[in-house]
């Protein structure tokens, strides 16, 4: 809490009356990232720009914003209304762009979006997990064409 104080250049006394204790601050955190993801999302625009356009630039977003929050997001969030709200909201935003991926042809017209989006956001987390040489930072438009083409194409082989 003093570090947090003294990076805020506000007194330690002054977080505690904020935040009775740790739990309290990693809590408010939690939610204020799952709301920048929130957020991240609307701003890849999936109801309006084209499926695949939409599906790279929420996937680019949502890698940022979970690379910069790494932390707080690989941490269980306060079971409260707030946060099941937002995680709401991501997992129906998310169904409704693979929805209209699958209407527009992206996705196979057989295919099972719940567990699409499973498996969609398993190569999220991977990719966050994935080294990139010469940088201390991910490089989230790579990371987002690899998940996106993986997700699209899996790892069969490609005919052209």
């Amino acid at each position: 809490m003093e570090q947090i104080g003294d990076a805020a250049g506000v007194a330690r006394t002054t977080v505690h009356r904020r935040f009775a204790n740790r739990q309290t601050l990693i809590d408010a955190l939690a939610i204020s990232a799952i709301q920048q993801l929130a957020e991240a999302i609307e701003e890849g625009r999936p109801d309006t720009a084209p499926p695949l356009v939409a599906l790279y630039r929420v996937t680019a977003n949502v890698l940022k914003t979970k690379n910069a929050w790494k932390f707080t997001l690989g941490n269980p969030t306060a079971d409260t209304s707030a946060a099941a709200s937002i995680w709401e909201r991501i997992n129906t935003r998310c169904m409704d762009l693979l929805t209209r991926a699958r209407r527009e042809g992206l996705l196979d017209a057989a295919a099972d979006l719940e567990w699409t989006r499973q498996v969609y956001y398993a190569l999220m987390s991977e990719a966050l997990q994935r080294p990139t040489p010469g940088s201390e930072d991910a490089d989230t438009d790579a990371l987002a064409e690899l998940v996106v083409d993986t997700l699209l194409h899996g790892a069969g082989r490609r005919t052209q």
